[in-house]
């Protein structure tokens, strides 16, 4: 496992654990970032990702990519 923060543009990979306060894993939660879901990065901009998840493109910042682990 390592954080989302280290996959490149076009790769794919599957949630494995969201860590964080329970505040945090929550607001993830809501956007779709749950264990086993399918997710890839789009871009990246300034640090921060934008990724597809679930249909959906959503944008990160570095600090919650490093709370994802893939």
């Amino acid at each position: 496992m390592e954080p989302l923060i280290f996959l490149r543009n076009g790769e794919e990979g599957t949630i494995r654990r969201v860590g964080g306060a329970s505040e945090t894993r929550r607001f993830l939660a809501g956007l779709g970032f749950v264990e086993d879901a399918r997710i890839s990065v789009v871009s990246r901009v300034n640090g921060n990702l934008i990724v597809n998840i679930k249909d959906s493109r959503v944008a990160i910042n570095e600090e919650m990519a490093r709370k994802i682990l893939v």
